[in-house]
């Protein structure tokens, strides 16, 4: 029976630097990252943000629905991306639910915008430092696709940025209420 060394066999992982994270968005996923440290995500091209308080996020992954894209969590932030031109979009569609006029601190990033890039899947320290940005449902090469979106001709199928407004819009609310409170709330 052959002994094999398993202290040497395998190398420790690599912490990834700057250049390693820039490199898996722009040839991995083909996404446009801004220049210098630290590595951004530029939106609006590729997808669009929604971003709510983490309490809100969280409660909106809870729902069994809407269908979401990939999630970031950024300090107190959630951050879910959507198409490309969803942000032009969110007044609109706040209004038209009945939102308008009421603070939700929901808000989102389109063109010109651009968020911290999170450390990519699998790739990340042990721990991450308080409040850097990680990925609760990573990206996928072509997620793009798949992203919420307004219905429409040429859109496909995908999930719809609607129904993900309005349970945002309803998770932020009940949040914002039961932070006043102290009080969680049982209304659906």
């Amino acid at each position: 029976m052959a002994v094999v060394n398993t202290v040497n066999a395998v190398s420790p992982p690599r912490v990834p630097s700057g250049p390693d994270t820039r490199t898996w968005y722009e040839r991995v996923l083909g996404w446009t990252v801004a220049a210098g440290p630290p590595v951004r995500l530029v939106t609006g091209i590729r997808f669009d943000v929604l971003e709510l308080p983490a309490d809100a996020g969280a409660g909106l992954l809870r729902r069994p629905g809407p269908a979401t894209g990939p999630v970031a969590l950024a300090g107190r932030a959630m951050r879910f991306l959507v198409a490309p031109g969803a942000a032009e979009e969110l007044d609109g569609l706040l209004d038209w639910l009945e939102w308008g006029g009421v603070e939700l601190e929901l808000t989102a990033l389109g063109a010109g915008g651009g968020i911290t890039a999170p450390v990519p899947p699998g790739r990340g320290p042990g721990g991450n430092p308080q409040g850097a940005a990680v990925w609760l449902r990573p990206p996928e090469p072509g997620c793009e696709a798949s992203l919420p979106a307004l219905p429409g001709p040429g859109r496909g199928r995908g999930p719809d940025l609607v129904r993900l407004v309005a349970a945002a819009a309803t998770e932020c609310h009940r949040a914002r209420l039961w932070r006043r409170t102290g009080q969680p709330l049982a209304f659906s």
